[in-house]
């Protein structure tokens, strides 16, 4: 576990591991002159991977692999970023499909759940953001709502306005532990997703909310370090509160490093 390279403290910087789950068909990938032909390919926004190193981690992105793979990847790290992305195939929560789901990835999705659950049973600290929530909310045995706008008086969860502009208001539960981390009990947020957690996942309990009282925050208060926040906080680190997310990530996977550490000094 961990990466080769120190942080600012001196000590080895933790390797986090950060999901890509937004494919790209060849028919939608641009070309460049001379460049390779267009092919199916991952994609995933750059601001997960520096708002992980600027608060000391090592980013590695996970592509989506064979099952099997799962254990020794997990074997590696020491904390999971479950990064945002498309709908979640609804099969997976035991659900129809609504009519207005987006394309979903199967075998993606099976991919990212099944490292989800395997890192949850492991203790390895996760952040998990957007998608990322919905997924963990799956695979804790939970299930999502599959278009907000299909509530009455529902917000409007997917802004126009660029990720690092926050369109609405968030209160938290004070004696949270996304409240501790944040340092603040009411913030603003971005908002680009038009499904969220329906029934919680089993030992996960709601601590963040919209106005519209849409779940905006998960956590496992039985947990060191297991959160789910339903907005893009990777694009708003310029505000300490978000940015205390990431460092929150990378001080939990330092103290899995020593744990696991301890533990291998004792069964030795």
């Amino acid at each position: 576990m961990g990466g080769g390279l120190n942080n600012r403290a001196g000590r080895p910087r933790p390797l986090i591991g950060v999901s890509t789950s937004e494919v790209r068909l060849g028919s939608r990938v641009e070309p460049t002159p001379q460049g390779e032909p267009p092919q199916r390919e991952m994609a995933l926004g750059l601001p997960y991977l520096k708002a992980i190193e600027a608060a000391g981690g090592l980013p590695v992105v996970l592509p989506p692999m064979q099952l099997d793979a799962v254990e020794p990847l997990l074997d590696r790290l020491s904390g999971i970023c479950l990064s945002g992305g498309p709908d979640l195939d609804p099969s997976s929560y035991g659900a129809r499909a609504h009519p207005e789901l987006g394309p979903i990835e199967k075998e993606l999705d099976d991919f990212e759940l099944a490292m989800a659950a395997a890192a949850d049973k492991r203790g390895i600290p996760l952040l998990a953001i957007c998608r990322g929530a919905q997924a963990l909310n799956i695979a804790r045995g939970g299930t999502l709502e599959q278009h907000l706008p299909d509530r009455v008086d529902s917000l409007d969860h997917r802004q126009q306005e660029p990720g690092t502009h926050t369109t609405h208001a968030v209160r938290i539960t004070p004696d949270s532990k996304l409240a501790r981390v944040m340092g603040e009990r009411r913030i603003q947020v971005n908002s680009f997703h038009h499904q969220a957690v329906d029934k919680l996942g089993h030992g996960l309990v709601a601590v963040a909310w919209a106005p519209d009282e849409v779940v905006e925050g998960v956590e496992d208060p039985e947990r060191d370090f297991l959160l789910g926040v339903q907005w893009h906080a990777e694009t708003l680190t310029e505000l300490p509160e978000e940015d205390a997310l990431f460092t929150g990530l990378v001080e939990a996977a330092i103290r899995y490093e020593a744990a696991e550490a301890e533990a291998k000094k004792v069964t030795a």
